[in-house]
């Protein structure tokens, strides 16, 4: 079997997804958004661990949490992730005016995928 044959054969059996067909910038923003949603989620997930234990541990009165300190921790570490997120869409805006339009539009898909 040669190595042309062996293509076809690998090229048949792949599933035949719309996006491997997209441009680089779509591909760009799709990976970036499919990131930054998969991060979030890892982010409120780790949030939500931490926080949990912290209510735990005061319940048992080993630790005393400050409330308002809390509040603005939380405030502070949202407001660092959305300076992220405009970071990036700004970034994604200089691909050029057809760049950006499909490197927005494969953000958007990968925020919806992701």
């Amino acid at each position: 079997m040669d190595a042309n044959s062996t293509a076809s054969t690998l090229t048949g059996k792949l599933p035949d997804l719309p996006y491997l067909h997209m441009g680089s910038g779509f591909m760009i923003g799709l990976a970036v958004g499919y990131f930054l949603k998969k991060s979030f989620k890892l982010l409120l997930l780790l949030l939500g661990i931490a926080l949990v234990l912290m209510f735990v541990l005061e319940h048992y009165g080993i630790v005393a949490i400050n409330e308002t300190g809390l509040e603005h921790t939380v405030s502070a570490g949202t407001s660092a992730f959305r300076e992220f997120g405009t970071f990036l869409k700004e970034r994604l805006d200089e691909f050029g005016f057809a760049g950006s339009a499909s490197a927005i539009g494969g953000f958007a898909v990968g925020l919806k995928i992701g």
